[in-house]
């Protein structure tokens, strides 16, 4: 690798970290959807699942953290572009912020089919 190429590297990595500050400090859903996520690895790691639901619940929070980082990329995107109300603007916002309900929802139905049946198990 050049260094050249070393340092366009590290340039984009610094941006991602920058991105992924950014994301958090300015969205307070990105912060519920990733305290929600530690909470689900606390209770997997308690509830001990198995390796395959691990894997299972990770892709999962990684779903939705991913689809809230990628509507955060639309909105702000959106709002350089419209400055006063549009309805193609509000359409793109709400288009991508149903993405990330999808993504939630489906996980909430993931982590029914997962959990469920350990705390029924439980009783």
């Amino acid at each position: 690798m050049k260094l050249n190429d070393l340092d366009r590297f590290k340039f984009s990595f610094h941006s991602a970290l920058v991105g992924i500050k950014t994301a958090y400090n300015s969205q307070r859903n990105l912060r519920v959807h990733i305290s929600i996520g530690m909470f689900v690895i606390i209770f997997s790691g308690l509830l001990k699942v198995s390796i395959l639901e691990w894997l299972i619940l990770l892709l999962t929070i990684l779903m939705v953290i991913i689809s809230e980082m990628f509507n955060t990329a639309i909105e702000f995107t959106v709002d350089l572009f419209s400055t006063e109300f549009s309805k193609q603007a509000k359409r793109a916002k709400d288009v991508s912020a149903a993405g990330v309900l999808i993504a939630a929802i489906f996980s909430i139905a993931i982590g029914l089919m997962i959990f469920l049946p350990k705390l029924l198990a439980l009783l």
